[in-house]
Protein backbone atom coordinates (compact mmCIF):
# COMPACT_ATOMS: atom_id res chain seq x y z
CA UNK A 1 0.00 0.00 0.00
CA UNK A 2 1.11 3.84 -0.15
CA UNK A 3 2.78 3.44 3.40
CA UNK A 4 4.31 5.73 5.25
CA UNK A 5 8.05 5.64 5.79
CA UNK A 6 9.40 6.75 8.97
CA UNK A 7 11.08 10.26 7.85
CA UNK A 8 10.41 12.95 10.11
CA UNK A 9 9.27 16.26 7.92
CA UNK A 10 10.59 19.36 8.28
CA UNK A 11 6.94 21.13 7.08
CA UNK A 12 3.83 20.88 7.06
CA UNK A 13 2.84 17.71 5.91
CA UNK A 14 -0.71 19.41 3.77
CA UNK A 15 0.77 22.54 2.64
CA UNK A 16 2.37 21.26 -0.40
CA UNK A 17 -1.44 20.57 -1.95
CA UNK A 18 -2.53 23.81 -1.46
CA UNK A 19 -3.95 24.92 -5.09
CA UNK A 20 -1.91 27.60 -6.88
CA UNK A 21 1.37 27.01 -8.19
CA UNK A 22 5.06 27.00 -6.89
CA UNK A 23 7.81 27.76 -9.45
CA UNK A 24 10.17 25.23 -8.45
CA UNK A 25 12.96 27.19 -10.57
CA UNK A 26 12.37 29.47 -13.81
CA UNK A 27 10.39 28.07 -16.18
CA UNK A 28 9.29 24.87 -14.18
CA UNK A 29 5.84 25.37 -12.14
CA UNK A 30 4.75 22.38 -9.64
CA UNK A 31 0.54 22.27 -9.81
CA UNK A 32 -0.96 20.33 -7.47
CA UNK A 33 -4.53 19.38 -8.49
CA UNK A 34 -7.27 17.94 -6.41
CA UNK A 35 -8.35 14.46 -5.69
CA UNK A 36 -11.65 14.08 -3.93
CA UNK A 37 -12.05 11.42 -1.56
CA UNK A 38 -8.38 10.46 -1.77
CA UNK A 39 -6.32 9.87 0.84
CA UNK A 40 -3.22 11.46 -0.90
CA UNK A 41 -5.29 15.15 -1.43
CA UNK A 42 -3.63 16.04 -4.69
CA UNK A 43 -1.27 15.12 -7.46
CA UNK A 44 1.13 17.22 -9.09
CA UNK A 45 1.49 18.18 -12.72
CA UNK A 46 4.45 19.98 -13.50
CA UNK A 47 4.24 22.85 -16.12
CA UNK A 48 7.76 23.88 -18.38
CA UNK A 49 7.30 26.64 -20.25
CA UNK A 50 9.95 28.80 -22.42
CA UNK A 51 10.13 26.06 -24.75
CA UNK A 52 9.79 26.49 -28.62
CA UNK A 53 6.60 24.28 -28.84
CA UNK A 54 4.22 25.53 -26.21
CA UNK A 55 3.82 24.30 -22.64
CA UNK A 56 4.73 20.62 -22.07
CA UNK A 57 2.76 19.04 -18.96
CA UNK A 58 4.81 16.04 -16.91
CA UNK A 59 1.45 14.15 -15.73
CA UNK A 60 -2.02 15.20 -16.47
CA UNK A 61 -3.83 15.04 -13.29
CA UNK A 62 -7.31 13.52 -13.12
CA UNK A 63 -9.84 13.77 -14.92
CA UNK A 64 -12.94 15.73 -13.29
CA UNK A 65 -13.93 19.14 -13.38
CA UNK A 66 -12.16 20.13 -9.85
CA UNK A 67 -9.23 18.93 -11.78
CA UNK A 68 -9.62 20.62 -15.42
CA UNK A 69 -10.48 24.03 -13.04
CA UNK A 70 -7.33 23.77 -11.16
CA UNK A 71 -5.50 23.28 -13.89
CA UNK A 72 -6.98 26.39 -15.72
CA UNK A 73 -6.42 28.52 -12.76
CA UNK A 74 -2.92 27.82 -12.17
CA UNK A 75 -1.88 28.24 -15.88
CA UNK A 76 -3.82 31.64 -15.56
CA UNK A 77 -1.80 33.36 -12.88
CA UNK A 78 1.40 32.19 -14.80
CA UNK A 79 0.18 34.03 -17.43
CA UNK A 80 -1.03 31.09 -19.84
CA UNK A 81 -4.37 29.30 -20.96
CA UNK A 82 -5.15 25.75 -21.69
CA UNK A 83 -4.77 26.05 -25.18
CA UNK A 84 -0.77 26.26 -25.27
CA UNK A 85 -0.33 22.62 -23.81
CA UNK A 86 0.97 20.71 -26.57
CA UNK A 87 2.69 17.97 -25.12
CA UNK A 88 1.39 16.04 -21.64
CA UNK A 89 4.48 13.16 -20.98
CA UNK A 90 2.94 10.77 -18.24
CA UNK A 91 4.93 8.93 -15.66
CA UNK A 92 2.25 5.99 -15.90
CA UNK A 93 -1.08 4.37 -16.17
CA UNK A 94 -2.99 5.35 -13.02
CA UNK A 95 -6.33 7.78 -13.70
CA UNK A 96 -4.96 10.02 -11.49
CA UNK A 97 -1.80 11.06 -13.61
CA UNK A 98 -3.29 9.96 -17.36
CA UNK A 99 -7.35 10.34 -17.94
CA UNK A 100 -6.98 13.89 -18.09
CA UNK A 101 -4.29 14.00 -20.06
CA UNK A 102 -6.40 12.04 -22.75
CA UNK A 103 -9.48 14.69 -21.81
CA UNK A 104 -7.25 17.24 -22.76
CA UNK A 105 -5.97 15.59 -25.87
CA UNK A 106 -9.96 15.55 -26.97
CA UNK A 107 -10.51 19.42 -26.46
CA UNK A 108 -7.12 21.16 -27.30
CA UNK A 109 -4.77 18.63 -29.43
CA UNK A 110 -2.32 18.03 -27.05
CA UNK A 111 -0.06 15.08 -27.63
CA UNK A 112 0.00 12.59 -24.40
CA UNK A 113 3.11 10.57 -24.13
CA UNK A 114 3.31 7.16 -22.03
CA UNK A 115 5.38 4.54 -21.54
CA UNK A 116 5.93 1.54 -23.99
CA UNK A 117 5.50 -0.86 -20.76
CA UNK A 118 1.90 0.47 -20.17
CA UNK A 119 0.50 -0.78 -23.27
CA UNK A 120 -0.61 -4.03 -22.13
CA UNK A 121 -2.57 -2.69 -18.97
CA UNK A 122 -4.35 -0.36 -21.53
CA UNK A 123 -5.19 -3.32 -23.33
CA UNK A 124 -6.56 -5.21 -20.45
CA UNK A 125 -8.71 -1.87 -19.20
CA UNK A 126 -10.29 -1.78 -22.84
CA UNK A 127 -11.06 -5.41 -22.78
CA UNK A 128 -12.15 -5.40 -19.27
CA UNK A 129 -14.20 -2.26 -19.53
CA UNK A 130 -13.92 -1.80 -15.85
CA UNK A 131 -12.07 0.80 -13.46
CA UNK A 132 -12.12 -2.25 -10.83
CA UNK A 133 -8.74 -2.90 -9.24
CA UNK A 134 -8.84 -6.45 -10.99
CA UNK A 135 -5.11 -7.63 -10.42
CA UNK A 136 -5.47 -6.33 -6.88
CA UNK A 137 -8.64 -8.99 -6.40
CA UNK A 138 -6.99 -11.79 -8.01
CA UNK A 139 -3.92 -11.31 -5.74
CA UNK A 140 -6.58 -10.77 -2.68
CA UNK A 141 -7.64 -14.73 -3.51
CA UNK A 142 -4.32 -16.07 -4.25
CA UNK A 143 -3.64 -14.46 -0.68
CA UNK A 144 -6.64 -16.88 0.93
CA UNK A 145 -8.30 -12.93 1.25
CA UNK A 146 -11.60 -14.69 -0.60
CA UNK A 147 -13.98 -12.55 1.87
CA UNK A 148 -12.49 -8.91 1.46
CA UNK A 149 -12.41 -9.81 -2.40
CA UNK A 150 -16.35 -9.93 -2.75
CA UNK A 151 -16.53 -6.55 -0.13
CA UNK A 152 -13.95 -3.80 -2.38
CA UNK A 153 -15.18 -5.76 -5.48
CA UNK A 154 -18.81 -3.72 -4.06
CA UNK A 155 -16.89 -0.68 -3.55
CA UNK A 156 -17.08 -0.40 -7.62
CA UNK A 157 -20.21 1.14 -9.40
CA UNK A 158 -18.94 0.01 -13.01
CA UNK A 159 -18.69 3.80 -14.04
CA UNK A 160 -16.07 3.27 -16.75
CA UNK A 161 -15.48 5.46 -18.91
CA UNK A 162 -13.43 4.15 -22.28
CA UNK A 163 -13.14 8.04 -23.87
CA UNK A 164 -10.17 8.37 -21.01
CA UNK A 165 -8.52 5.04 -21.93
CA UNK A 166 -7.51 5.72 -25.39
CA UNK A 167 -4.29 4.73 -26.06
CA UNK A 168 -1.35 8.27 -26.15
CA UNK A 169 0.00 9.57 -28.99
CA UNK A 170 3.55 7.75 -28.86
CA UNK A 171 5.05 4.84 -26.83
CA UNK A 172 8.05 6.53 -25.13
CA UNK A 173 11.14 3.86 -24.74
CA UNK A 174 14.51 4.79 -22.99
CA UNK A 175 15.19 7.56 -25.03
CA UNK A 176 15.63 11.15 -24.82
CA UNK A 177 12.86 14.06 -25.64
CA UNK A 178 13.72 17.27 -26.96
CA UNK A 179 11.95 20.83 -26.77
CA UNK A 180 13.69 23.58 -27.62
CA UNK A 181 16.79 23.85 -25.52
CA UNK A 182 15.04 21.32 -22.80
CA UNK A 183 16.13 17.56 -22.95
CA UNK A 184 14.25 15.44 -21.29
CA UNK A 185 15.77 11.69 -20.57
CA UNK A 186 13.24 8.95 -20.66
CA UNK A 187 13.91 6.00 -18.22
CA UNK A 188 11.84 3.20 -17.70
CA UNK A 189 11.51 2.20 -13.88
CA UNK A 190 8.75 -0.65 -13.05
CA UNK A 191 7.37 -1.33 -10.16
CA UNK A 192 4.46 0.23 -9.37
CA UNK A 193 3.52 0.20 -12.79
CA UNK A 194 4.92 -2.14 -15.50
CA UNK A 195 5.50 0.88 -17.93
CA UNK A 196 6.11 3.51 -15.13
CA UNK A 197 9.02 6.39 -16.44
CA UNK A 198 10.74 8.98 -14.76
CA UNK A 199 11.51 12.06 -16.79
CA UNK A 200 15.54 13.25 -16.15
CA UNK A 201 16.57 16.59 -17.15
CA UNK A 202 20.11 16.28 -16.28
CA UNK A 203 21.29 19.87 -17.70
CA UNK A 204 18.98 21.31 -14.64
CA UNK A 205 19.52 18.46 -12.11
CA UNK A 206 15.64 17.81 -11.91
CA UNK A 207 14.10 14.44 -11.79
CA UNK A 208 10.26 14.05 -12.75
CA UNK A 209 9.70 10.59 -10.47
CA UNK A 210 5.79 9.99 -11.05
CA UNK A 211 4.77 7.70 -8.33
CA UNK A 212 8.27 6.06 -8.33
CA UNK A 213 10.51 7.69 -5.99
CA UNK A 214 7.88 9.52 -3.73
CA UNK A 215 8.91 12.34 -0.37
CA UNK A 216 6.39 10.65 2.50
CA UNK A 217 5.30 6.84 1.51
CA UNK A 218 6.40 4.07 -0.60
CA UNK A 219 4.04 3.56 -3.79
CA UNK A 220 1.37 0.69 -4.09
CA UNK A 221 3.01 -2.69 -5.70
CA UNK A 222 1.54 -5.04 -7.55
CA UNK A 223 -1.81 -3.48 -8.28
CA UNK A 224 -1.91 -4.76 -11.99
CA UNK A 225 -3.62 -7.80 -14.03
CA UNK A 226 -1.19 -9.58 -15.66
CA UNK A 227 1.61 -8.21 -13.83
CA UNK A 228 4.65 -9.45 -13.68
CA UNK A 229 5.92 -12.23 -11.44
CA UNK A 230 7.79 -10.08 -8.60
CA UNK A 231 6.37 -6.43 -9.26
CA UNK A 232 8.58 -5.71 -5.71
CA UNK A 233 11.86 -7.03 -7.15
CA UNK A 234 11.26 -4.85 -9.85
CA UNK A 235 10.61 -1.92 -7.78
CA UNK A 236 13.66 -2.26 -5.89
CA UNK A 237 15.91 -2.51 -8.93
CA UNK A 238 14.35 0.53 -10.22
CA UNK A 239 15.31 2.56 -6.91
CA UNK A 240 18.90 0.72 -7.23
CA UNK A 241 19.18 1.99 -10.86
CA UNK A 242 18.45 5.69 -9.34
CA UNK A 243 21.53 5.50 -7.59
CA UNK A 244 23.47 5.14 -10.96
CA UNK A 245 22.07 8.04 -11.97
CA UNK A 246 23.27 11.75 -10.81
CA UNK A 247 21.73 13.19 -7.78
CA UNK A 248 18.97 15.63 -8.74
CA UNK A 249 16.25 17.64 -6.99
CA UNK A 250 13.11 15.38 -6.34
CA UNK A 251 10.12 16.50 -8.13
CA UNK A 252 7.10 13.94 -7.24
CA UNK A 253 3.39 13.27 -7.99
CA UNK A 254 2.57 13.69 -4.53
CA UNK A 255 3.79 15.76 -2.05
CA UNK A 256 6.23 19.16 -1.98
CA UNK A 257 9.80 18.65 -3.94
CA UNK A 258 12.38 17.20 -2.31
CA UNK A 259 16.44 18.46 -2.25
CA UNK A 260 18.06 15.23 -3.07
CA UNK A 261 16.79 11.40 -5.20
CA UNK A 262 19.55 9.36 -3.68
CA UNK A 263 19.15 10.75 -0.06
CA UNK A 264 15.23 9.62 -0.59
CA UNK A 265 15.97 6.28 -2.52
CA UNK A 266 18.08 5.05 0.34
CA UNK A 267 15.20 6.04 2.82
CA UNK A 268 13.14 3.65 0.26
CA UNK A 269 15.72 1.07 -0.09
CA UNK A 270 16.17 0.75 3.84
CA UNK A 271 12.46 0.91 4.72
CA UNK A 272 11.73 -1.96 2.27
CA UNK A 273 14.72 -4.05 4.31
CA UNK A 274 12.66 -3.55 7.12
CA UNK A 275 9.51 -4.40 6.26
CA UNK A 276 11.40 -7.90 4.53
CA UNK A 277 12.34 -8.52 7.93
CA UNK A 278 9.06 -8.26 9.39
CA UNK A 279 7.38 -9.97 7.01
CA UNK A 280 9.60 -12.89 8.29
CA UNK A 281 8.70 -12.84 11.93
CA UNK A 282 5.09 -12.16 11.21
CA UNK A 283 5.69 -15.43 8.97
CA UNK A 284 6.96 -17.09 12.26
CA UNK A 285 7.64 -20.80 12.00
CA UNK A 286 4.20 -21.67 10.56
CA UNK A 287 2.82 -21.67 6.72
CA UNK A 288 0.71 -18.96 6.26
CA UNK A 289 -1.14 -16.93 3.58
CA UNK A 290 -0.55 -13.45 2.86
CA UNK A 291 -3.51 -12.51 4.22
CA UNK A 292 -2.40 -14.00 7.56
CA UNK A 293 1.25 -12.54 7.68
CA UNK A 294 -0.50 -9.00 6.74
CA UNK A 295 -3.28 -9.07 10.08
CA UNK A 296 0.39 -9.52 11.98
CA UNK A 297 1.75 -6.51 10.72
CA UNK A 298 1.16 -2.93 11.49
CA UNK A 299 0.19 -0.65 9.45
CA UNK A 300 0.65 3.04 8.28
CA UNK A 301 3.22 4.89 10.49
CA UNK A 302 1.20 5.06 13.59
CA UNK A 303 1.00 0.91 12.92
CA UNK A 304 -2.55 0.20 13.10
CA UNK A 305 -3.80 -2.97 13.28
CA UNK A 306 -5.13 -4.58 10.19
CA UNK A 307 -8.08 -4.88 11.49
CA UNK A 308 -8.03 -1.29 11.96
CA UNK A 309 -7.86 -0.53 8.05
CA UNK A 310 -11.07 0.25 5.83
CA UNK A 311 -11.48 -2.65 3.36
CA UNK A 312 -9.70 -0.70 0.69
CA UNK A 313 -6.74 -0.35 2.71
CA UNK A 314 -6.94 -3.92 3.89
CA UNK A 315 -6.46 -4.67 0.38
CA UNK A 316 -3.14 -2.99 -0.51
CA UNK A 317 -1.84 -4.42 2.61
CA UNK A 318 -2.36 -7.77 1.17
CA UNK A 319 -0.92 -7.18 -1.89
CA UNK A 320 2.36 -5.04 -0.32
CA UNK A 321 2.43 -8.36 2.16
CA UNK A 322 2.07 -11.20 -0.81
CA UNK A 323 4.74 -8.89 -2.76
CA UNK A 324 7.24 -9.12 0.29
CA UNK A 325 6.48 -12.61 0.88
CA UNK A 326 7.52 -13.20 -2.94
CA UNK A 327 10.43 -11.42 -2.69
CA UNK A 328 11.70 -13.46 0.02
CA UNK A 329 10.56 -16.34 -1.71
CA UNK A 330 12.97 -15.19 -4.55
CA UNK A 331 16.22 -14.51 -2.52
CA UNK A 332 15.48 -18.39 -0.63
CA UNK A 333 14.27 -16.86 2.67
CA UNK A 334 10.79 -18.37 2.28
CA UNK A 335 8.86 -20.90 0.19
CA UNK A 336 5.86 -21.00 -1.60
CA UNK A 337 3.16 -23.59 -2.47
CA UNK A 338 0.09 -23.55 -3.85
CA UNK A 339 -2.93 -25.70 -3.17
CA UNK A 340 -6.90 -24.61 -3.87
CA UNK A 341 -5.87 -21.56 -5.91
CA UNK A 342 -3.87 -20.53 -2.39
CA UNK A 343 -0.40 -18.98 -2.18
CA UNK A 344 1.27 -20.52 0.80
CA UNK A 345 4.57 -19.30 2.57
CA UNK A 346 6.94 -21.35 4.73
CA UNK A 347 10.38 -19.76 6.29
CA UNK A 348 13.49 -21.73 5.63
CA UNK A 349 16.28 -22.56 8.11
CA UNK A 350 18.87 -20.46 8.19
Amino acid sequence: MNTPTTRTPRFDRGRWAQAGPETVRPGVHRIPLPLPDDGLRAVNVYALEGLTEGLVLIDGGWSIPASRTALEDALAELGHDLGEIDHILVTHIHRDHYTQAVELRRLLGSRVHLGAGERRGLELLGELRTDEPVGSLETLRRAGAHELAERVAAMYGGDFDPAVWEAPDRWLHAEELRFGDVRLAVIPTPGHTQGHVVYLDRARGLMFSGDHVLPHITPSIGFELGGPALPLGDYLDSLHLMTTLGDARLLPAHGPVGDSVHARVGELLAHHDDRLAEALTALGDRTRTAHEVAGGLGWTRRKVPFAGLGPFDQMLAVNETAAHLDVLADRGRARRTQSDGVDRYTATPG
